[in-house]
């Protein structure tokens, strides 16, 4: 979590809302990928933390499936970002801050582990939450 933490700060150097996530390989300790929020920066809407990281992934793999790996990211995944999880057959997703307004691992909506799906990461959720979400408090009070 240290590690997307560093990423999420490098967000904000773009104007983006500091969110930051790294894929972890099979053995849980090889970084094949980070990505930070960087829709500000590119004026790509899809430009989230989890999607660049996981696409990056994918790249350095050369496959499109994510068996065996762990995203770790410092905000709950959106829709969107579920959607990628869950496409990408990551393993785990490890999260830090929960998001009330957005967060579809569990607070608003669950789609990593709804039951319909063919794929169902396992999700830990709350690593690191304090600072994650005081990161995230920081950015929007200096807006």
């Amino acid at each position: 979590m240290r590690l997307a933490l560093d990423e999420a700060r490098l967000a904000v150097r773009g104007g983006d809302v500091p969110v930051g996530a790294v894929v972890l390989a099979a053995d849980g300790t090889t970084v094949l990928a980070a990505g930070h929020n960087e829709r500000e920066a590119g004026g790509d809407p899809t430009a989230h933390a989890e999607v660049l990281a996981v696409r990056r992934a994918a790249e350095r793999l050369g496959e499109w499936r994510l068996t065996g790996c762990t995203l770790v990211v410092t905000l709950e995944p959106c829709t969107m970002c579920a959607g990628a999880v869950v496409q990408s057959r990551v393993d785990r997703v490890v999260y830090g801050a929960r998001d009330e307004k957005a967060g579809a691992a569990g607070s608003l909506w669950d789609v990593v582990r709804d039951r319909r799906l063919n794929h169902r990461p396992e999700v830990v959720g709350g690593v690191l939450a304090e600072e994650c979400a005081e990161l995230l408090t920081e950015f929007f009070r200096s807006r």
